[in-house]
């Protein structure tokens, strides 16, 4: 069974930074694409980044700049680094994977931006 777990939320004040972490476990093909959404309180969960195991990356339009989307294969772990915070990042911040077809999600981890 495929599991995702994201770690580094967490409260910092705008102008900061954080890290987060994604791990996949169970079966991992080697040819996949993992993402981040996030999603605001009230609002539609929406789109952050993707990073395909070769690498390419392709981030939404307003993060671009700020935001950066890595990933190490061997660990089966994708990174979101987020620097210059604004309150408006505020949300919870979900990992997917996309792999063979299907979808997996993490349980999300919490980013709260204070100003």
């Amino acid at each position: 069974q495929v599991q995702l777990v994201e770690s580094g939320g967490g409260l910092v004040q705008a102008g900061g930074s954080l890290r987060l972490s994604c791990v996949a476990s169970g079966r991992i093909y080697s040819i996949n694409i993992m993402a981040w959404y996030r999603q605001a309180p009230g609002k539609q969960r929406e789109l952050v980044a993707t990073i395909t195991s070769g690498g390419s990356t392709k981030y939404v339009d307003s993060m671009k700049g700020r935001f950066t989307i890595s990933r190490d294969n061997a660990k089966n772990t994708a990174y979101l680094q987020m620097n210059a915070l604004i309150p408006e990042d505020t949300a919870v911040y979900f990992c997917k994977l996309d792999m063979g077809g299907l979808q997996y999600w993490g349980q999300g981890t919490q980013v709260t931006v204070s100003s």
